[in-house]
């Protein structure tokens, strides 16, 4: 009798253990979409802080205008530059990817950029007018018109000219970003190869998946470049049917 339950017993957990097995081999290979990265993402990058640090350094070249970086960091909100990113799975832990920068996005950022830099700019130079013991008006539209009287231009257009640059050249973050190629996933690691036959450039990137949500770090190229903008996360979100 002890045999026959022992036995039973025996069968019982071989089929719980081949059960469970079948079930972690169903997750793992077809329920789990942590390793399909297919679809198409888009992110936003953050230029605020760089922005408001370029700008910061130029204005604190004006005798007797103090600014800290939260005064500019007050002024410049919301500055982003869209990248576009789709990846398509052809086999497991493996496919193909594009990568570009969206020009419009670019543009509308460098522009609210230079604007918010103006409004610092006029704000500080009012300030300096002002305790220099200037007599006119030292308001925004004040300020606006001295400055189109005295350089020929709006504040706008004279910064862009002549002040310093407050976002990375378009070229630079197309060299960044922008490319195509063939990725594979090893160890949690998302592997991209930009280009073909011996310009290809592999990059490394800690990535993690969370359902609608991508975010990729600790970038490392083959090149050796050292990339600025690579040291840092980039959230990628999952864009739905609705919302091309």
């Amino acid at each position: 009798m002890g045999k026959i339950i022992k036995k039973a017993i025996a069968i019982f957990l071989l089929l719980v253990l081949g059960t469970s097995t079948a079930f972690l081999t169903y997750l793992h290979f077809f329920a789990s979409e942590d390793g399909d990265l297919s679809g198409q993402w888009t992110a936003e990058l953050d230029m605020t802080e760089r922005a408001a640090v370029t700008a910061l350094s130029w204005l604190q070249d004006i005798e007797g205008v103090t600014v800290s970086l939260d005064d500019m960091e007050s002024y410049m909100q919301g500055l982003t530059i869209q990248v576009d990113l789709e990846m398509e799975q052809t086999e497991r832990s493996a496919g193909t990817f594009q990568c570009s920068i969206t020009p419009d996005s670019y543009e509308t950022c460098n522009q609210a950029a230079y604007e918010a830099f103006a409004g610092a700019f006029r704000e500080l130079l009012g300030e300096r007018l002002h305790m220099a013991g200037y007599e006119g008006g030292t308001g925004q539209e004040a300020v606006e018109a001295l400055v189109t009287e005295n350089f020929g231009m709006a504040t706008v257009s004279y910064l862009m000219t002549c002040g310093p640059a407050l976002l990375p050249s378009m070229e630079e973050l197309q060299a960044e970003y922008e490319g195509e190629g063939d990725y594979e996933i090893i160890d949690d690691m998302l592997i991209r190869r930009f280009g073909e036959g011996g310009a290809v450039v592999a990059t490394e990137e800690r990535y993690i998946r969370k359902g609608g949500q991508l975010i990729l770090s600790g970038t490392d190229d083959s090149a050796g470049s050292g990339s600025f903008f690579g040291q840092y996360p980039v959230l990628y979100i999952l864009k739905t049917a609705t919302e091309e």
